[in-house]
């Protein structure tokens, strides 16, 4: 099942942080938000990720240039809603079902078990 990361926001309320990484980049225990994130959804078998790219997205590709994973980074615009982000991805997603999280979404659950 592809994993939709939505990763194109500003991050405005951690300006002093997102001024030269977005949000997703800033770091925990030494690794990127979005690193955690993307090592949770593999642990339960997810490794087929759709990142939407805005503000900043060059360094979230950069970040990941030597990935295992597959990874479409996909430019959704740094202006972009979240509905505009998921229709510019559409062509990407080829089954029924999809799983969605924002850049920033790190929490203690069983994906599968949600699924």
């Amino acid at each position: 099942m592809k994993v939709v990361i939505l990763c194109g926001g500003k991050g405005t309320r951690l300006s002093e942080y997102t001024e030269d990484i977005p949000k997703p980049l800033i770091e925990i225990g030494g690794k990127p938000i979005i690193w955690h994130l993307m090592k949770i959804y593999e642990h339960y078998g997810h490794t087929d990720f759709i990142l939407c790219l805005g503000y900043k997205g060059e360094k979230i590709k950069s970040f990941f240039k030597d990935s295992t994973w597959n990874i479409n980074f996909v430019d959704t615009g740094v202006e972009s809603n979240k509905g505009e982000r998921l229709r510019k991805i559409e062509e990407f997603i080829d089954e029924d079902n999809f799983l969605v999280s924002y850049g920033d979404d790190l929490c203690d659950v069983d994906i599968n078990k949600v699924i």
